[in-house]
Parts: C-alpha cells; sequence; structure tokens
C-alpha cells in the first residue's frame, strides 16, 4: 500500500479497494500483467459481434483457398471422407410394437422408401442425398454454416421423390443476410423470441448480389435446418473452422509459391564463359570484340572455341531449398492441431509403425465423431423424421396395430468410423468382444462401414440360393444351418469334415 493508496482512501474508499484487488491480482497471475514481451491481447466481444465483422471475410478467403490451395482441398475432402462417407449418415428406423419387439415390417418399409427418396431428395434434382450432405458438410466447415429449407406438400412445381411430397432446399449462408433489427429482435437474419431462440429466418429468394437490394422472405425456423460451427455460447451466426488457421495457410501457399519460383529459375540457369584479363581479348583498337559468339548448348556438347584467358563456369543454385519439407511438415502440424484432422491425413504422410499410425488414428477418430454427431443432429435427425411425417401424412405407409407411438421416429444414425489398419488384428478383436458379451454381430457391420440388415439380407439371399444350386451338403435338412459355397461337395466327394458322423 502507498501513500497515493492512502489519499484515495480518503477521499473513495471503494476505489482504494479496486486498486488494492487489482494489484493483487496482477501479482497472482503473471499473464494478467502487460509487459514488452507479452502482449496480453484480449477479447471482450460477444461471439455475435465477432461473426458480424468477421464472418463474411472469414468465409470468403475460406473459399478462396478451397478453390485454389490442394492442402485445404485435402483437408476438407479428407473431413467428407471421415465424417460423411461415400454412402452418408446410415439411418436404420428401430420402431417398437407395445410388447418391445422391433416392428420389422414397419422399419423394412421406411429404409425402403427411404432409399427411394435419397436418390432425388433435393429442389434441383441434381444430387443423391449422399451427395448433398456431403457438400452440406463441406458448406459448414469451410463457411461457417449451412441452411436447409424443409419443403413439403403439392402444388409447387415440384415432382414427388418416391411418391413422398418432401424436399430440401440447401443453401449457402449468403442467402441469410446479416441485417439486424433490435426493434423486430432481428439478429443477423434472424428473428429471436425473449431467449435467444430463433423464431424465423429472413432469406433472399435469389442468390445475393453485391450492390443490389435482393427480395427477401421469412422461413418459420420448424422449417429451416441450420448447422452453424461456433465456438462461443450464445452465437446466432457460424465463422469458418479455419478461422484459426487461415493466416498460416495463407502465408504457407505464398511461400511454397516462392520457393517454387526460386526452384523453376534455378532449373533455368545454364553456363557462362568467365572471362580472362583485358590482354586477353581480340578487340579491332576499339575496344570491342570481334565478333559476337553463339553457343548452342545440347547434351554432351564439347565446347573448344574458348579464347586465351577464358573458362567454363555453371551457375550454381541452392533450390529447390532441402529445408522445405521439415518446415511445412511443421506448419502442417499446427494446421492438423486446429482442424480436428490428424498430421498424416492433412500431409498424406502416412510414414511410421503400426502403434503409432493406430494411435494416431485414434485420436483423430474422436475428432470426426464430434463433427458427425454435431451433423446427425443438426442435419440428418431433422430430415430424417421431417420425411417420416410426412410418409405417414401422404399415406406412403400404414402403421400397424400395437405400435408403440412413442418408438415411430427411433432411429439409428451412423456414418464412417475408424479404418482398419491391419484387418486381422481388428477382426480377431471384434470376435473377442461378440463371444464375450461386449458388442454384436450389427456392431461388427456398422465398423466396416456398412448396413446391418442390408448384410444380412444379401447373406439370406447368398444362402438360399446355394441350397437351391446343391452347394451345401446336408443329408438332413433340418440340420441345414446355411453353409457356404466353401461346403460344396463335388460329385463322387465325401461329406465336409464339420458333417461327418463321429
Amino acid at each position: 500500500m502507498t501513500l497515493l493508496d492512502d489519499a484515495i482512501g480518503v477521499l473513495s474508499p471503494g476505489w482504494k479497494a479496486a486498486r488494492l484487488r487489482s494489484r493483487a491480482m496482477i501479482q497472482a497471475y503473471e499473464a494478467v500483467k502487460t509487459t514488452r514481451t507479452h502482449k496480453g491481447r484480449r477479447e471482450n466481444r460477444s461471439g455475435d459481434q465477432l461473426s458480424q465483422m468477421g464472418a463474411v471475410s472469414l468465409r470468403e478467403q475460406a473459399r478462396w483457398l478451397d478453390n485454389n490451395h490442394d492442402l485445404v482441398i485435402g483437408v476438407f475432402d479428407k473431413l467428407e471422407e471421415r465424417v460423411v462417407g461415400k454412402n452418408g449418415i446410415i439411418v436404420e428406423p428401430h420402431p417398437k410394437l407395445t410388447n418391445g419387439r422391433i416392428a420389422k415390417k414397419l422399419a423394412d418399409d421406411i429404409r425402403k422408401k427411404w432409399g427411394e427418396w435419397s436418390v432425388r431428395p433435393e429442389v434441383t434434382s441434381q444430387f443423391t442425398r449422399p451427395m448433398l450432405e456431403r457438400l452440406m458438410l463441406r458448406t459448414w466447415l469451410r463457411d461457417g454454416e449451412v441452411f436447409a429449407q424443409l419443403v413439403n406438400g403439392t402444388g409447387n412445381g415440384l415432382t414427388p421423390s418416391a411418391g413422398v411430397p418432401f424436399w430440401l432446399e440447401a443453401l449457402e449462408p449468403d442467402f441469410v443476410p446479416m441485417n439486424s433489427d433490435p426493434s423486430l429482435k432481428l439478429n443477423q437474419g434472424v428473428f429471436v423470441d425473449d431467449w435467444g431462440k430463433p423464431k424465423k429466418y429472413q432469406v433472399c429468394k435469389s442468390l445475393p448480389v453485391a450492390g443490389r437490394q435482393m427480395e427477401t422472405k421469412e422461413i418459420d425456423a420448424e422449417n429451416m435446418l441450420h448447422l452453424k460451427f461456433v465456438r462461443r455460447l450464445h452465437q446466432t451466426r457460424g465463422v469458418s473452422m479455419l478461422s484459426g488457421v487461415l493466416m498460416r495457410l495463407s502465408a504457407l501457399k505464398e511461400y511454397e509459391d516462392a520457393e517454387l519460383t526460386a526452384a523453376r529459375i534455378a532449373a533455368a540457369l545454364g553456363m557462362y564463359i568467365k572471362k580472362g584479363d583485358g590482354q586477353s581479348y581480340d578487340t579491332d583498337g576499339s575496344g570491342k570484340e570481334e565478333d559476337d559468339r553463339e553457343v548452342t548448348i545440347q547434351p554432351g556438347i564439347i565446347y573448344d572455341d574458348l579464347k586465351p584467358g577464358e573458362e567454363i563456369g555453371m551457375v550454381k543454385s541452392d533450390r529447390p531449398n532441402p529445408n522445405l519439407e521439415t518446415f511445412r511438415n511443421g506448419q502442417l502440424r499446427a494446421v492438423a492441431a486446429g482442424s480436428r484432422l490428424s498430421f498424416s491425413s492433412t500431409a498424406r504422410n502416412y510414414n511410421g509403425t503400426y502403434s503409432a499410425q493406430r494411435q494416431e488414428l485414434v485420436e483423430s477418430t474422436d475428432g470426426y465423431l464430434i463433427l458427425q454427431d454435431w451433423f446427425i443432429g443438426a442435419v440428418t435427425r431433422p430430415m430424417y423424421r421431417a420425411f417420416l411425417k410426412m410418409l405417414i401424412t401422404s399415406g406412403g405407409i400404414k402403421l400397424p396395430r400395437g405400435l408403440d407411438m412413442d418408438s415411430l421416429y427411433t432411429a439409428v444414425y451412423s456414418g464412417p468410423v475408424m479404418p482398419w489398419i491391419d484387418p486381422v488384428k481388428e477382426a480377431n478383436a471384434w470376435k473377442c468382444q461378440i463371444r464375450g458379451g461386449a458388442a454384436t454381430e450389427s456392431d461388427w457391420v456398422r465398423a466396416s462401414g456398412r448396413n446391418p440388415d442390408d448384410v444380412k439380407a444379401r447373406r439370406k439371399a447368398e444362402i438360399d440360393e446355394n441350397r437351391e444350386l446343391g452347394l451345401v451338403f446336408d443329408t438332413d435338412p433340418a440340420n441345414d444351418k446355411g453353409g457356404t459355397s466353401a461346403e460344396a461337395k463335388e460329385p463322387g466327394a465325401p461329406p465336409p469334415e464339420s458333417q461327418r458322423k463321429k
């Protein structure tokens, strides 16, 4: 406590107490004190203030990199593969009867209709559902958010897919302007209630063009899917996933371009002729050489037209930079840390032992699953439930008696899972889990990225076909457990060992 503190205390005890508290805090936390070497940068703006100021710029920069930077293209390609995959998010309906059993026929009917509808699920009829989901995922992560209007009913000029009058209209974030009006409770294109819950969205009727006033419409929140990438609570609009690594990626591209230019210049440099001293020059007295020589360079050339005092020299360069890959890999490790990717996937560098690769794969898979859960919760689940509601309303399926209505919309959602580095080891591990009761056959099938019901249906069809063709040997049909073609009986051959009587 200083004399100044005592003087302030006489006039304002509260001010004195605040000064003492601040001084104690600075002494307790070194990071609070700003010094020459510690800038102590701070951020006291809200998430909405940050997105209002920078969301548009961030997504435009990310789009440019996605168009021109091979590393960024590879990052988003890999995220598409690991979060959504080639088959999209797999949906397995699980409606139950009141007795607790699965309503199998109803589940099969829903699955068939869902598969048919997935061929042309959106208003432009250009994309299948897996294609649309991958595009929406890429837009979400690159631009920070993506929207999709749920369109249902007839009389709108659209042809129902699979007989279900339901479609999606996917929209880039440009379609929802960043307009705000506190009197209307309009916050960055979203009308909210007193709790901050979205009620309506302000949407442009066509793709916005800079400098032009666009006509807008309002869409109820119940008919709009909004998937946004946020790192703050109370943030209405999303920002690009690359917000923290954009500068590093841009600088890395510029650095690599400069290195490439330097390498091209070095590759274009050739030889030179080193002249002798002035007395060796053959001139006509005017100080100029008698003639200008032209040298044709070709492989294996032997040049024997050097004059006295001259010699051949080669231009040398330190390009390509031998340290470029090491520096580049260090930068890519930092990029991977800020984008939920593994370094191997970012750099496409898969060197390392099995244990190291598996450890990296396990850690990165958790990040993929988090993004996958985010996507399912905001897009796939509400999309499936809206589809099923319209399917029932339009009479596409009939609900059976004894159906537990609380389970009607129940489903299992799954996407790509952790791939297998060593299939034999992975398969043996699954066998142990199934035999020990820690997993099911369906879990095993899902782990390979397939639908359990589809696999079982194909297995049954194959077994039935083998039985019809006589490829299954069993003298007693009652004991026939559906052998495979490996148990086929050749004419005159003894029964398979597994079926011989002991």
